[in-house]
């Protein structure tokens, strides 16, 4: 019953989080984005102190249920591996294997090092949730949004426009080979070993670990009823029990109740490390216990199966709504003409979301997960392709601009990297400036009149002037005044210049409000 319980859990966990990776339409975020929260790193991060005393009395109450539930890494590695316990003969197919000690507690020194040190690509690296992170955004968005496409394609000819056509593009080369690495790593170590990456290289895993030698309900053997037949010991993904000698490494069980599963006899049992002790028994009764202990709770784990189809359906349909909803707010919008594909341009200073306050604050705190990036509308967040800000999200504007009513990678972000604002904060708040090229600007070079920077400018930053006062017929040229402008690109995304324009945008160091 316990090990449903924890399947279902998990599995609704993943599923959530994984949609909101894929999620284009904003919408599930409002309700479930809380469950980014939940991540053990971005806790840490954003200095989130609810959460960190949360996850660490939950692991001291119970053990590691994070890593069995709440860690999308970790739920991953447990379908990888149940899919290799189905191959014929394999279902018993581990046995106990000493700690790593060296591997875990000298990753976990790294780590620490790497985040007293802000050398963010480690912290990146390691984080078992930003790493899943990559993995959906990189691997899984690219699929999810095809199929998307290919439903709104049928909708269309049924006149429906309960689906709604968005761009498949691959944001950063740099992050598809991380998140292929990763996953075949991963997946690798899962398939042949269960919870080898958690209990080896992940520093959460060692961290919460730690703990749950103290934790109060734990794994235990009835040495009354074992009959050592080390049906556990087979069972076990995280390699920690010993049947010959009866002990448990609990710095590495996961919680994951497959050995209470496995038991025939009843022998383990998951109670409080101050209960009662049993006491050995002699050889010859040890044995003769038999399956005869067993017993069996066919309808709550029933009503478990039927609580889990139910969550499913009800996610099916929120997904469902959420596309409906956008789709029809889509419709109502006629939105801007289709441009042409530019060249980025090269940028002295990078552009950061609004809300990451500053490069340096964004650099300190991002995990690189790629939240933000999957739910930017409006297609100007991308991985950074520099060692420094590696996987980190910056902004470009060759596919569109940033829209000041829109503050939605603000509202996703769980690591503190971009903390929320508000439309009317964001309407002052200067993230960049923008910096006219004269050889790249129509006027001078088709000598023809054009005004869509002055036109679409939401601040008013930029007049158009005489390029040569005193004729009547002089063409005008832009002149930007940097006390107003705030960084949003409009100007830049929208310069009909090729293949560069004529108005980039430069990054502020630190944002500030005009």
């Amino acid at each position: 019953m316990l090990k449903k319980i924890r399947v279902v859990t998990a599995t609704v966990f993943l599923l959530l989080i994984t949609l909101l990776f894929l999620d284009f339409t904003g919408i599930l975020h409002q309700w479930f984005g809380w469950l980014a929260k939940l991540q053990f790193i971005p806790a840490f991060l954003a200095v989130n102190i609810g959460v960190m005393v949360g996850l660490l009395f939950l692991t001291l109450l119970f053990g590691r249920v994070y890593c069995s539930v709440i860690c999308p890494l970790g739920v991953f590695q447990d379908g990888i591996s149940h899919l290799s316990a189905r191959r014929k003969g394999k279902k018993n197919r581990f046995r106990h294997s000493p700690a790593v000690s060296w591997l875990r507690y000298g990753m976990l020194v790294v780590f620490i090092i790497a985040l007293i040190a802000k050398v963010s690509i480690l912290v990146s690296l390691l984080d078992p949730y930003a790493a899943y992170g990559r993995i959906t955004s990189g691997l899984l968005s690219p699929l999810y949004r095809l199929g998307n496409n290919l439903l709104a394609w049928l909708a269309e000819r049924a006149d429906s426009y309960a689906f709604y056509t968005t761009e498949v593009w691959i944001k950063s080369y740099i992050v598809l080979a991380v998140a292929l690495i990763t996953l075949i790593a991963v997946a690798i170590l899962a398939w042949r070993g269960g919870r080898t990456y958690c209990n080896t290289l992940c520093p959460v895993g060692t961290m919460l670990g730690f703990l749950s030698r103290f934790a109060i309900f734990r794994m235990a053997f009835d040495r009354n009823k074992c009959t050592r037949c080390k049906a556990c010991e087979r069972t076990c993904k995280a390699s920690c029990i010993n049947a010959a000698n009866l002990t448990i490494d609990h710095s590495r069980c996961v919680t994951c109740f497959n050995c209470i599963n496995r038991c025939k006899t009843g022998a383990m049992k998951y109670t409080s490390r101050f209960g009662k002790r049993s006491v050995n028994l002699p050889a010859d009764k040890e044995s003769a216990h038999t399956s005869d202990n067993i017993q069996t709770t066919d309808h709550p784990v029933q009503e478990g199966v039927q609580k889990g189809r139910r969550n499913a359906l009800t996610l099916l349909a929120t997904v469902a709504v959420a596309h409906t909803l956008k789709a029809q707010q889509i419709h109502v919008d006629g939105g801007l003409a289709a441009i042409e594909k530019k060249k980025i341009p090269k940028r002295n200073h990078p552009i950061v979301p609004p809300g990451a306050v500053s490069v340096r604050n964004l650099t300190a705190h991002c995990t690189a997960c790629q939240l933000c990036v999957s739910a930017c509308p409006n297609g100007v967040l991308r991985p950074s392709s520099e060692l420094s800000t590696l996987m980190q999200p910056e902004i470009s504007y060759e596919r569109g601009y940033c829209r000041p009513e829109c503050t939605e990678c603000s509202q996703v972000c769980p690591a503190g990297a971009i903390i929320p604002i508000t439309p009317a904060d964001k309407a002052g708040l200067s993230i960049g400036t923008a910096v006219w090229i004269k050889e790249n600007c129509r006027v001078n070079r088709d000598e023809v009149q054009c005004t869509n920077c002055e036109y679409h400018c939401p601040t008013r930053a930029i007049t158009l002037v005489d390029r040569n006062p005193g004729y009547s017929d002089s063409l005008r040229t832009p002149v930007i005044n940097k006390e107003l402008c705030i960084g949003c690109g409009a100007c830049e995304n929208l310069c009909p210049a090729r293949p560069f324009s004529a108005i980039y945008v430069e990054g502020n160091a630190r944002h500030h409000l005009i």
